[in-house]
C-alpha cells in the first residue's frame, strides 16, 4: 500500500529540519528527510550559532564537530556589536546601535560562535546519516493526510516519480513559505510584510583594510538613499551586503544588476573604484508571521515554517534549532513507548510562546534599526542573552507556583521551573562536566550527597516506570561533586531540597526542602510532568 514506512518524515534539508534528525537519531529514531533543493545550503546564510544552540549540539555529541568549523576567534565579532556609519571608509567614528549581551563563563559552557550555513549543514547531514537517517535531496511534497495512526505523505523527485511514503509523525521544517503549513491550511498571524531586501554575497579584498579590523555583528550604511548592511560573522569571503528596495515604488529584484550591485557596495564603502565580485545575489523578504498552530494532530511545525520574522537578533535558525530539540526528545519519547500525545501538546504551549516573543523582539530590533524608533522600541527591548539563554516555558509539562512572562529581565536561571538549569562547573573523578551535560535522554532528580530520601526515592520509582528517571547527588560522596559553587543555593533549594530536570535541561519541577512521602512526591510529580495519567511499570 505504500512505498516505504518511516517513524518520521521530516520535510526541509535546512538547520531545522537536520538538526531534528540529528537530535532524533541520537534519541534512537531514524528519519527520512526530503528536500527539493538539490543539495545543502551554497550560500553563508544565518552565520551566527548561539550558546544555547551550542550546548544543544553539545549535548547531541556533535558540539566538537561544529566547533570546529570556527574560523579564528569569532567571538570578538559578536562583542563589536551592531554599527552604523556613513560609509565603512568611516568605520572610526561609528555609532553603536545595539552592545548585546550573548553568553558568559557563568551562564553556559558554552559561547557564540560564526559560521556559516554552507559549512554545518554539511556536518549536520553527515551527523544525521550516521545516526541512521535518510536524506532525500530533490524531493517535494506534494500531498499530506493523516488518520490516528500516521501521516500519509507524497513526495514527487525531479523526474516526477510519486512515491507514497507512511510515517508515524511528520515534521514540516521546509521555511518561510512551508509546503507542509499551506497543505494543513494552518493561518499565520503578526504585522506581514515589513520590508524587501537583497542579499549580495560579494568579494573585496580592500573591504580589509578599510574596516580596519574593526569587529561587529552587522554594521549599516545609508547612502545614496539605499540602506546596506554588512556582516562577515562566519570568518571568511564572501561577504554579505543587504540593500533595501522598495516594491510600493516599483522596485524588484531583477533591478539589481551586478554592475548596480557593484555600485551600491562601493557606494557604502566610499571608495569608488574598489574591485569588487558578485558571488551571488538573492531577494528575500522581511516578514513577522507566526502560525497559529504548531501542532495538527500528527504534523509539526518547526523553525521558519512556524514563525518568520525580520533577521534583526539573528534568532531564526537558532529559534529554529531549539524547536527542533523541544519536538525531539518529545517524538522520541513517544515513539519509545513512555511519552504521550499529552507531552506532545507541550511542543505548541511552549514553542508558540517563545516564538512569538522572539518575533516581536526581532521587530524591536528591527525598528531601531532601520531608523523608525521614537525612543519606545528602546524601552521594549531585552537583551540578547535573556532571548537566547533566559526564555521560560509555560506548559503542562513545567510546575510551577508563579507564571513570569516567557521573557524576563533580569537573566535568572536559578532553578525556577520552566527555565533551564543553572550551569556549574561539576567534576566527575578525572572529568569536568557541566550540569548542563547530566541531561539528555532521562528526567534527572538532582539532589544533595547527604540527602538519601529524595535519592532512594528516585531509584525506586526507577525501577518500577517506563519513564527514564535518573538520580543524580551532587557533593561529597555523591556522584558528581561541584567545584566550589553550592549547588543548592544555584538551584534555589536547601541542602534536603530537590530539583527535577528535563531531557533538555529545562527544570520541570523542584521542592525546596525535603519530603516526608519522598516517592509518592516524584510518582505524581513525574506522570504529571511526563503527560502521564499514571506512570506504568517498567518493561521487564
Amino acid at each position: 500500500m505504500y512505498d516505504e514506512e518511516v517513524p518520521v518524515l521530516i520535510v526541509g534539508a535546512g538547520p531545522v529540519g537536520l538538526s531534528t534528525a540529528v537530535f532524533l537519531g541520537r534519541h534512537g529514531v531514524p528519519t527520512l528527510v526530503v528536500e527539493k533543493r538539490p543539495n545543502t545550503s551554497r550560500l553563508p546564510r544565518a552565520p551566527g550559532l548561539q550558546a544555547r544552540t551550542m550546548e544543544l549540539f553539545r549535548a547531541a555529541g556533535i558540539g566538537p564537530d561544529i566547533r570546529a568549523l570556527e574560523i579564528g576567534d569569532s567571538h570578538r565579532y559578536f562583542e563589536g556589536g551592531i554599527l552604523r556609519v556613513s560609509t565603512y571608509s568611516d568605520i572610526a567614528n561609528a555609532q553603536v546601535l545595539e552592545a548585546p549581551s550573548l553568553d558568559g563563563p557563568e551562564i553556559s559552557p558554552e559561547r557564540v560562535m560564526g559560521c556559516g550555513q554552507d559549512r554545518y549543514e554539511v556536518v549536520l547531514a553527515a551527523k544525521a546519516k550516521e545516526f541512521g537517517s535518510e536524506i532525500r535531496f530533490g524531493a517535494r511534497l506534494t500531498a499530506v493526510d493523516q488518520d490516528g495512526d500516521g501521516v500519509t505523505a507524497t513526495v514527487t523527485d525531479e523526474g516526477g516519480v510519486e512515491r507514497t511514503i507512511r510515517a508515524r509523525y511528520l515534521v514540516g521544517a521546509d521555511g518561510a513559505g512551508s509546503s507542509v503549513r499551506g497543505l494543513l491550511g494552518v493561518g499565520r498571524s503578526g504585522r506581514g510584510s515589513v520590508f524587501h531586501a537583497l542579499s549580495i554575497y560579494f568579494r573585496a579584498p580592500e573591504l580589509e583594510r578599510i574596516l580596519a579590523d574593526r569587529p561587529f555583528i552587522l554594521c549599516y550604511a545609508t547612502v545614496g538613499g539605499t540602506m546596506t548592511g554588512l556582516s562577515r560573522l562566519h570568518g571568511c569571503d564572501p561577504w554579505l551586503a543587504a540593500p533595501v528596495y522598495h516594491p510600493d515604488r516599483g522596485e524588484s529584484p531583477e533591478d539589481f544588476t551586478d554592475e548596480r550591485c557593484v555600485r551600491i557596495v562601493r557606494e557604502a564603502a566610499g571608495r569608488p573604484d574598489m574591485a569588487v565580485e558578485v558571488v551571488a545575489k538573492v531577494p528575500w523578504e522581511g516578514s513577522q508571521l507566526v502560525a497559529d498552530r504548531f501542532r495538527v494532530g500528527r504534523v509539526f511545525l518547526a523553525g521558519d515554517a512556524a514563525h518568520v520574522h525580520p533577521p534583526a537578533g539573528g534568532f531564526g535558525a537558532n529559534t529554529g534549532i531549539h524547536d527542533a530539540h523541544n519536538l525531539a526528545w518529545k517524538l522520541a519519547a513517544e515513539l519509545h513507548g513512555w511519552g504521550t500525545s499529552a507531552l506532545l501538546d507541550t511542543y505548541h504551549q511552549e514553542r508558540h510562546a517563545v516564538g512569538s516573543a522572539m518575533a516581536e523582539q526581532a521587530m524591536v530590533r528591527n525598528r531601531i534599526r532601520h531608523g523608525q524608533s521614537d525612543g519606545r522600541p528602546e524601552k521594549e527591548m531585552v537583551d540578547d542573552i535573556i532571548i537566547t539563554l533566559g526564555y521560560r516555558y509555560r506548559s503542562a509539562a513545567v510546575l510551577a507556583d508563579d507564571h513570569p512572562p516567557v521573557l524576563t529581565a533580569p537573566l535568572t536561571l536559578a532553578g525556577e521551573p520552566g527555565t533551564r538549569a543553572p550551569h556549574l562547573w561539576l567534576r566527575s573523578g578525572d572529568r569536568e562536566l557541566s550540569t548542563i551535560d547530566l541531561f539528555w535522554d532521562s528526567f534527572v532528580l538532582v539532589s544533595g550527597a547527604e540527602d538519601d530520601g529524595w535519592h532512594e526515592a528516585a531509584v525506586r520509582l526507577a525501577a518500577r516506570t517506563s519513564v527514564p528517571l535518573r538520580s543524580v547527588r551532587v557533593g561529597p560522596g555523591g556522584d558528581v561533586a561541584t567545584t566550589g559553587a553550592d549547588w543548592a543555593a544555584a538551584f534555589g533549594v536547601s541542602s534536603r531540597g530537590a530539583v527535577l530536570v528535563r531531557p533538555d535541561a529545562f527544570v520541570a519541577w523542584r521542592s525546596v526542602e525535603g519530603s516526608g512521602e519522598p516517592e509518592k512526591v516524584l510518582t505524581d510529580v513525574l506522570a504529571e510532568v511526563s503527560g502521564a495519567e499514571r506512570l506504568t511499570p517498567a518493561a521487564t
